[in-house]
C-alpha cells in the first residue's frame, strides 16, 4: 500500500511536535548547564573547578553516545517516564537526553565569545555575578545563541528521523515503514525532500533572527 497525503501530513505534524517539545525541554536543561559551565570554569566570575569538572565529564559522556544507541539504552527510563517506549511521546525522552548536553555545550561556547571587556564593565558598575550573567553576558551573546539553538534544532530534526527506527513516529517512521521496509522509493524521496525543506527553513529563520539581533 502506498503512503497517502494524510499520512505524510500526520507524520510531519508528529515530527514538528517531537522537535518542538524536545527543544523546549532540552533548553530548560541545557541553558542552565551551559551557564554553569561558563561561570564556573577557571578564571570566570563563579570559578569552581570541582563543579566544572563534574559537569564537564557528565556532558562529555552523554555527547559521546550516538543517538541510536542512547535511544535503546534508556528505554527503561523512557518507559518509567511516559509508560511506553514506542510513539512520539516516548521519542521525546531520549531526544532530550541527547540534545540537553549538546545545548549546554553550545551555550557555553556562545558565552565564551563575549568580549572580556563586558565583564570588566559589569564589574566596574558593581554588578553581582547574577547581574553580570543575565544583564551583560547573555544579551551580548544573544545573536550567537540564536545561531547555536538553530544548529541544535536542526540536530533534533535529524535525531527525530532516527527515532523512526524504533517506532518513534514522524517523518523517520514513515520513511522506515513505507520507504525502506516496503521498498517505496517515492515515499523515501518525499520524506527526504520534506526534511531538506524543514532544515533549510529553520536555518534561514535562525540566520534572519541572528542578523536582526546583531543590528540592534
Amino acid at each position: 500500500m502506498l503512503v497517502n497525503s494524510d499520512q505524510i501530513i500526520e507524520a510531519l505534524i508528529e515530527t514538528i511536535e517531537m522537535v518542538g517539545l524536545s527543544l523546549l525541554f532540552s533548553a530548560i536543561l541545557g541553558l542552565p548547564l551551559g551557564i554553569l559551565l561558563y561561570a564556573t570554569r577557571k578564571g570566570q566570575i563563579l570559578e569552581n573547578l570541582p563543579l566544572f569538572n563534574v559537569l564537564n565529564v557528565i556532558i562529555n559522556i552523554f555527547r559521546s553516545v550516538p543517538f541510536i544507541i542512547l535511544l535503546v539504552a534508556i528505554i527503561p527510563i523512557t518507559r518509567l517516564i511516559v509508560g511506553s517506549s514506542i510513539g512520539t511521546a516516548a521519542a521525546i525522552v531520549p531526544l532530550v537526553f541527547y540534545a540537553g548536553p549538546y545545548i549546554a555545550r553550545l551555550v557555553e561556547s556562545s558565552l565564551l565569545e563575549v568580549d572580556h571587556g563586558v565583564l570588566e564593565a559589569a564589574e566596574a558598575m558593581g554588578a553581582t555575578p547574577f547581574q553580570t550573567i543575565f544583564r551583560f553576558v547573555l544579551p551580548e551573546a544573544l545573536s550567537s545563541l540564536v545561531l547555536n539553538f538553530t544548529i541544535a534544532t536542526i540536530g533534533l530534526v535529524g535525531a527525530s528521523a532516527m527515532a523512526g527506527t524504533v517506532g518513534g513516529g514522524g517523518i523517520g517512521d514513515l520513511a522506515i515503514t513505507y520507504g525502506y521496509q516496503r521498498f517505496d522509493t517515492v515515499t523515501m524521496l518525499i520524506t527526504v525532500v520534506i526534511l531538506i525543506i524543514l532544515v533549510q527553513g529553520l536555518q534561514s529563520l535562525g540566520n534572519l533572527l541572528s542578523k536582526k539581533i546583531r543590528r540592534r
